[in-house]
């Protein structure tokens, strides 16, 4: 969770002067000189009211991430979900917000202690006119931040240090049965900022390593060009986590995309992840019974390396990946001199 609980204004409003009367009744009991009981109700007010309205806001602040802070993945996550300077601009208000409340308190108490005793009362009612107009400016920026707070209470959860590939292909090639299948797990499912459909995160360790499998389903299964500007956004985002693409070929065509279609988005695929490693698996081999197919994915595709040839629902050819994974991740460690 990015955000803490987001008031409205009214509530703020609300919460602050319902405090400040509470703090004056605990006067009202006290043993102070009645000469200077009625200008102390009125102070502690005040007081009382603007404090806990920096506190509200102060804690907001707090508690909500640097953006800049974060891993680049999420700063983009942010960014194509709710904008991360709009963020910035409505964080910025409640600091405007508390810079003005405290001047308000300052300037209102010296003004009641400087008033007589009967004019104290409207003082402090001039001062609560004048912090409810300062938080009422900001009504919209606190609507924001918790239109943000919706937007990214289901940040999916990733694994920065961990070695991560990113599953690609059309639908139904087969991609959330690998997933599974390599995981040995039922993935974490969490939403994305552009589909319903949300992404697909599994993990597993080999060797004290761990490895984090991610599915896009709705993202790495459509052509560049049908793609709307979030989309595109987004694929920033998962670039910065992908070490490794893995694209799933249906040379069975029994998805509904024939072999052509297929060659293409994996074309689209190595333009938009331009440094990212891409591995070729074939699944469904289990029926794929044409041959032309085959050989014409083969002739199309640019890999050092075999492709992999599996059958991801009756488990066949899934260790293959897994070691191929853990030869990567050797290589990947041994050019950057770990």
């Amino acid at each position: 969770m990015f955000l803490p609980n987001i008031p409205t204004s009214e509530e703020v409003i609300d919460k602050a002067f319902r405090r400040a009367k509470k703090a004056a009744a605990k006067v009202r009991t006290s043993k102070i000189h009645r000469q200077h009981k009625s200008k102390r109700i009125e102070e502690v007010r005040v007081q009382t009211a603007c404090q806990v309205i920096k506190d509200t806001f102060e804690e907001i602040l707090e508690k909500t991430p640097h953006v800049e802070e974060l891993p680049m993945f999420y700063q983009d996550y942010i960014d194509v979900a709710v904008g991360v300077d709009d963020l910035k601009r409505s964080l910025g208000a409640l600091n405007w917000a508390n810079g003005v409340i405290e001047k308000l308190q300052n300037q209102y108490t010296f003004k009641i202690r400087r008033s007589p005793p009967e004019n104290a009362a409207s003082v402090r009612k001039a001062a609560f006119g004048r912090i409810s107009s300062v938080i009422k400016r900001i009504d919209d920026e606190l609507d924001f931040l918790n239109y943000a707070k919706q937007k990214l209470r289901n940040v999916p959860t990733v694994d920065t240090e961990a070695t991560t590939a990113v599953i690609a292909g059309f639908p139904n090639v087969g991609k959330s049965t690998l997933l599974r299948q390599i995981t040995n797990a039922e993935p974490e499912v969490a939403d994305y900022p552009f589909t319903t459909k949300g992404i697909q995160i599994g993990h597993f360790e080999r060797r004290w390593q761990k490895y984090q499998i991610i599915d896009t389903p709705g993202l790495l299964d459509r052509p560049v060009d049908e793609m709307n500007q979030i989309e595109l956004n987004a694929m920033v985002a998962l670039e910065h986590l992908a070490d490794l693409i893995l694209f799933i070929f249906d040379p069975s065509q029994t998805s509904g995309y024939p072999v052509e279609n297929q060659v293409n988005l994996y074309w689209e695929i190595n333009k938009i992840f331009r440094k990212t490693p891409v591995l070729s698996i074939f699944n469904k081999m289990d029926l794929a019974d044409d041959e032309e197919n085959i050989k014409y994915i083969e002739e199309h595709i640019n890999t050092e390396d075999e492709p992999l040839m599996v059958a991801a629902s009756e488990g066949s050819g899934i260790s293959e990946i897994i070691k191929k994974l853990e030869e990567f991740n050797r290589e990947n460690k041994i050019n950057q001199g770990d």
